[in-house]
């Protein structure tokens, strides 16, 4: 094993720490030595770890927390279609309850040799996981881009929608309606995008309705889960608190918001106005259409592939955030505040 390390080493023009490092997966290893380590033990007829073989250009992993919110199958479909103009071929693997974990499906893509991995809303967005395991992917050789959620403890390209500034455009439109106890319904705090949000719609009531952030953030902000049940409980806290007005930061939960001003006896937009995050497909013929905040998918999802494609290729994109702006959606389920359009 020596003779094999001081012989690899002489071939790559580094020390034998270094071909160890590289041989058992180990961080702190420059690419460009690494392919060095791996270009000797070709030269010299070593045949490689199971871990370093050259991986299949074909096959690019792609991580989902699930498939029951529309945006997620909606992201997927463009960064599949992104993929196979390139030559790729996705393989999705989707998260489910009581099913395989980020980390088994991360093992089962780099097992089946995958050229990279894109992660949409992983636990690289939750602000309470460990992201060295991020690190130990990188340490294989494995590129990878995160979607939505940024952590400064991964060096890697990260793609966000601007948060902040969505709730900016939705509270604004709120605001020129009229309202002015306005309520947000979200998922939990642990995540990024959930305190972005936060923030945005926290600057935004102060800016425009001279509000405090504590009563904002105490009295106007539920945190719900992300799913048509928690909307529905997140806005029955919010109207209960007389809110006229809800944000919510999904379509999902803008759905539940509806069924529980409905199940009140409450019209929308009449008696209160929602308005949902992401432009799902199919919302705008919900019942009413829904006024939404547009998270850009196509061009966040090609972001994705492109970003991806350059690391798998050796440019890699600086390891930082690149974000996208949202556009408000106006549709049927936001009017006037009730008591504005009384007066008038």
């Amino acid at each position: 094993m020596t003779t094999r390390l001081a012989d690899i080493a002489a071939q790559a023009g580094v020390s034998e720490a270094t071909v160890s490092r590289v041989l058992n997966g180990k961080p702190g290893v420059a690419a460009t030595t690494r392919q060095s380590v791996l270009a000797a033990l070709d030269v010299l007829g070593y045949e490689r770890p199971v871990r370093l073989r050259q991986r299949s250009e074909g096959l690019v992993g792609l991580i989902t927390p699930e498939l029951e919110n529309p945006i997620f199958p909606a992201l997927a479909q463009v960064i599949g279609q992104a993929l196979t103009r390139q030559g790729y071929t996705p393989v999705l693997a989707t998260q489910t309850p009581g099913g395989s974990t980020e980390d088994e499906l991360t093992e089962m893509l780099v097992d089946r040799g995958v050229a990279g991995i894109i992660y949409v809303s992983g636990l690289h967005a939750d602000t309470t996981a460990d992201m060295q395991r991020y690190d130990r992917l990188r340490a294989q050789g494995v590129p990878y881009v995160l979607v939505d959620g940024f952590s400064p403890k991964v060096q890697a390209p990260f793609i966000s929608p601007d948060d902040r500034a969505a709730m900016n455009l939705a509270v604004t439109h709120l605001v020129s309606l009229g309202h002015t106890r306005i309520g947000l319904a979200l998922g939990p705090k642990r995540f990024v995008p959930v305190q972005r949000k936060i923030e945005g719609f926290v600057r935004t009531m102060q800016d425009q309705l001279g509000l405090g952030a504590e009563t904002v953030e105490k009295e106007l902000v539920q945190h719900s889960l992300y799913t048509l049940e928690g909307g529905q409980a997140a806005a029955t806290a919010l109207i209960e608190r007389n809110c006229t007005a809800v944000v919510c930061a999904s379509d999902m939960m803008a759905l539940g918001a509806i069924r529980a001003a409905r199940q009140r006896g409450l019209e929308v937009p009449t008696d209160i106005s929602v308005v949902g995050f992401d432009d799902s497909p199919l919302i705008a013929f919900t019942d009413p259409p829904l006024t939404t905040i547009r998270k850009p998918v196509p061009a966040m999802g090609q972001a994705a592939v492109r970003t991806l494609l350059e690391e798998i290729g050796g440019t890699p994109a600086p390891h930082s955030e690149f974000v996208f702006m949202p556009e408000l959606v106006v549709r049927g389920s936001t009017d006037s505040a009730p008591g504005d359009r009384a007066r008038s």
